[in-house]
């Protein structure tokens, strides 16, 4: 019982503080593929991405999580192509998700319009065994493993210029409920319901060697609150990457990322948390490598930063 009350804890913390269910990303915008199908293809290279974060330092059943992304431009530019893989266990709970991306790029005025769409499956798995029970009766849990694959599709849109972006999505479209008549019919455990991602940035060049990059970023799902990231990073020399999030009511965060190659990019970031929970949690660890295929960092004339 004990456990089912801290798992209750945990679900209410993290709808509520998170204000989502869907994983929470530190560096999210230096791989926008993980929340927008239009990124597919935006850069003129191929460009990989391996994420792992470990949310809640020292809080029993936090959310783990793992993810790659690649994705390409196709010979007439016009096109992208990408791949999402990821799993996050939460609890109880494991969640794999298996998402391809197409987009579309249009050329208006200084910068591209993309169209993205994506579309995978997403496989559920929650162990109740690791439950303790007062009542070893409860016909409840006399299915010691619940397990749910459920298709689903996204969509999105991306404008980028040299200088600043925007982009609006929701990766998943489907919303699984007995209310709107979308189930499987075996349990009410997993149930993902639509999450809305809004972004932009701007890059403001000071010099040759230094350029500040503010961002933010909305996301909302329904029955909780509006939440929303301020982010701050600075490009130093072209090769290093400095920076600071402040996620509302959740947490701060410091950013630091560095091209170790013409190809190889590391990114680490730390989130200290402000709620209640930095009472438990000392905070959250998030390691990104990115690789990317074909990029010459000393033959680009005009640098991307999106």
């Amino acid at each position: 019982m004990k456990q089912f009350i801290f798992l209750l804890i945990l679900f209410l913390a993290c709808t509520q503080i998170q204000a989502q269910q869907a994983p929470v990303y530190s560096q999210y915008m230096f791989n926008p593929l993980i929340i927008n199908p239009a990124y597919a293809g935006s850069k003129p290279y191929m460009s990989a991405t391996l994420l792992t974060r470990k949310q809640w330092l020292n809080f029993k059943g936090s959310p783990f999580t793992s993810s790659a992304t690649i994705h390409t431009p196709l010979k007439n530019k016009r096109m992208g192509l990408g791949l999402s893989v990821s799993n996050d266990q939460v609890g109880i709970t494991n969640q794999t998700d298996l998402y391809g991306s197409y987009a579309y790029k249009l050329p208006i005025k200084e910068g591209n319009l993309s169209f993205g769409i994506s579309g995978g499956v997403s496989f559920y798995k929650s162990n109740l065994s690791n439950l303790t029970v007062w009542d070893a009766n409860d016909v409840v849990y006399e299915v010691n493993v619940l397990t749910n694959q459920l298709p689903n599709f996204g969509a999105g849109l991306f404008y980028s210029t040299d200088k600043w972006y925007a982009g609006f999505s929701v990766p998943q479209l489907l919303s699984y409920s007995w209310r709107n008549g979308i189930h499987d019919g075996t349990n009410a455990v997993h149930r993902p319901v639509q999450h809305y991602f809004l972004t932009g940035g701007y890059a403001f060049e000071k010099s040759e060697d230094l350029v500040l990059k503010p961002s933010v970023l909305f996301r909302y799902v329904q029955n909780a609150e509006l939440q929303f990231d301020l982010n701050l990073n600075v490009l130093i020399n072209k090769i290093i990457w400095v920076g600071a999030s402040y996620r509302y009511k959740d947490a701060m965060v410091a950013i630091f990322e560095y091209q170790l190659s013409r190809k190889l990019r590391l990114g680490y970031a730390y989130d200290y948390p402000l709620s209640k929970i930095n009472s438990i949690s000392v905070g959250s660890h998030e390691i990104m490598v990115g690789f990317d295929f074909g990029y010459d960092i000393m033959k680009v004339r005009n640098p991307r930063y999106f």
